[in-house]
């Protein structure tokens, strides 16, 4: 996304790029610069209206606002604080725009403004750091999950008129996961959302993450009910079409070959919930699963990630028996770990697991570090590794032990029988382990919160459905390059599941222990998924 960092010179496109700054296509520009002046239908009186793109890169959003206005009083004003991309805006749009470098986070002297335009850069929350989130916590009066984007957007609304419009390109993170919540609340309340384009895997330009459109008029309290438009590519790994074609489908209405269109009302569940683009086919759909599915994953099981030990080298091996003996840790340390490659719908693929060297045990009812003193060989390896581990300044902040795992879970935990399924696949591969194994950090595993081994049973059924496919794609449309989907917990956890006590559940656990039995066979998927399919009809 456009701009950069404080201070910086002009950057190459990899700096660029590392930072998550990516300069906007020119059909994608004028776009935004289409649809925000729209806001303002046509011109009315001689004052010009005020632009403003608070980080404005190589100038390409305040040129195409002055492509789609010819004829229309305009005052471009424009910040970054790359000095590199500020020269590439003067030459782009000449002496009478007035750019300055700075961060708009830093309150330049800009303001007020009609239109906001915007492509500010994606910057991790984890990357911010705790002070500086900290600090924009308190400048802009933000709760909540904080980052770069939240803090931005926070900025150009104190700068913004009272019925001023915004357009904001972002990563369509941001519109369903919870650490967009505080944004997504922000929008709510301080804009009139107009609408939300979900551009998906269409891929517009060369960014990791996938781009959404938001177009808004600043006025607090105004209601919630935007249009929503979402384009993604039509098949998993076909071609990514060009911008124009992207920019052409949404305005037309018409999804040319090779592109899927959904317009419809963007929902939600409440003010912090995601927000959902769901064509009225599929919302009718979604309210005849509930009544089919009453209850969710949330009501019956306990869905958890995997360990992560943020230092796979040193704790994770396919087998820790090729070390030399004298650092081969004890047998006691050593656990088997799922592998991720051996997912597969109701039962994993064959293969050996990896092995974890896991220095925890549970003592007294806790889960504490092993006393590294009573296993010499252990110790020698993570001696040996010992930099490499302290480098890991959170463990040391949080109060652990330099040879402890970041994420250990309870030691005990993975005993009982449990599904686990990986973080990210085209399609649903919920498998059932009995092995005790434990989960890697890719993967998440479910267990019921009552020890009602049905519970399991019908979350098998239900996960690896057509009916769950079609179910995340309607409410949780997360969906990232090549068909993948996010299987992570916020969206898990909204899965319907039946009655454990009704007759359709009484089918699917027997239909589930069938397929069990069958161990590795695609083919018997079928059966179950009719049977899912016949309880939602």
């Amino acid at each position: 996304m456009a701009g950069a960092r404080a201070g910086g010179e002009a950057e190459t496109s990899r700096e660029r790029k590392r930072r998550g700054v990516v300069y906007t296509p020119a059909p994608l520009a004028r776009f935004l610069a289409r649809r925000v002046l729209a806001v303002f239908g046509p011109p009315r009186g001689a004052r010009p209206l005020v632009v403003l793109d608070p980080a404005c890169g190589d100038g390409a959003l305040l040129a195409a606002v002055r492509e789609e206005a010819p004829g229309r009083p305009l005052d471009l004003r424009g910040i970054d604080v790359d000095r590199g991309a500020l020269e590439a805006a003067r030459r782009r749009l000449g002496p009478a725009p007035r750019l300055e470098r700075a961060d708009v986070l830093d309150a330049p002297a800009v303001g007020p403004v009609d239109v906001v335009i915007a492509n500010p850069p994606y910057v991790r929350t984890q990357a911010l750091g705790a002070s500086r989130a900290a600090a924009l916590r308190r400048r802009f009066g933000l709760v909540g999950r904080v980052d770069l984007l939240h803090a931005v957007v926070a900025a150009v609304a104190e700068r913004l008129r009272p019925g001023g419009a915004l357009a904001l390109l972002a990563s369509n993170r941001f519109l369903t996961t919870r650490a967009g919540a505080g944004l997504r609340r922000h929008l709510a309340e301080r804009f009139e959302v107009l609408e939300v384009i979900d551009l998906g895997d269409t891929k517009p330009f060369d960014a990791a993450v996938l781009p959404a459109v938001v177009i808004a008029r600043r006025e607090d309290g105004a209601g919630f009910a935007p249009r929503g438009v979402r384009v993604h590519l039509a098949t998993p790994r076909a071609p990514a079409p060009p911008p124009g074609d992207v920019v052409r489908a949404v305005e037309g209405g018409r999804a040319p070959a090779g592109l899927r269109l959904e317009t419809g009302v963007v929902g939600r569940d409440d003010e912090e919930g995601p927000w959902r683009i769901t064509p009225p086919d599929e919302a009718r759909w979604t309210v005849r699963v509930r009544r089919a599915l009453p209850a969710t994953f949330a009501d019956l099981v306990h869905v958890r990630v995997g360990v992560k030990t943020t230092a796979d080298e040193v704790f994770v091996r396919d087998s820790f028996d090729a070390l030399p003996s004298d650092e081969r840790p004890e047998p006691a340390l050593v656990r088997p770990l799922l592998r991720r490659e051996h997912a597969a719908p109701f039962v994993p693929l064959p293969g050996r697991p990896r092995e974890l060297l896991y220095p925890h045990e549970r003592r007294g009812g806790r889960r504490v570090p092993v006393d590294l003193a009573g296993t010499p060989r252990a110790r020698a390896w993570l001696e040996r590794h010992r930099a490499r581990l302290e480098a890991r300044s959170y463990v040391r902040r949080a109060g652990r032990r330099w040879y402890e795992i970041w994420v250990p879970h309870d030691p005990d935990g993975w005993r009982v029988e449990k599904v686990v399924f990986p973080d990210i696949s085209e399609r649903p591969l919920f498998f059932l382990d009995r092995s005790g194994a434990v989960v890697p950090g890719n993967c998440y595993w479910i267990v019921p919160r009552d020890g009602d081994p049905r519970v399991l049973r019908l979350v098998l059924a239900i996960a690896n459905s057509s009916v769950a496919v079609r179910w995340y794609d309607a409410t949780c449309a997360n969906r990232l390059y090549h068909g993948r989907r996010r299987f992570i917990t916020q969206y898990v956890t909204r899965f319907p599941l039946p009655d454990p006590d009704g007759p359709e559940a009484r089918e699917l656990v027997l239909r589930v222990d069938d397929r069990l039995r069958r161990g590795v066979d695609p083919s018997a998927d079928a059966i179950v998924d009719r049977a899912v399919r016949r309880i939602v009809r």
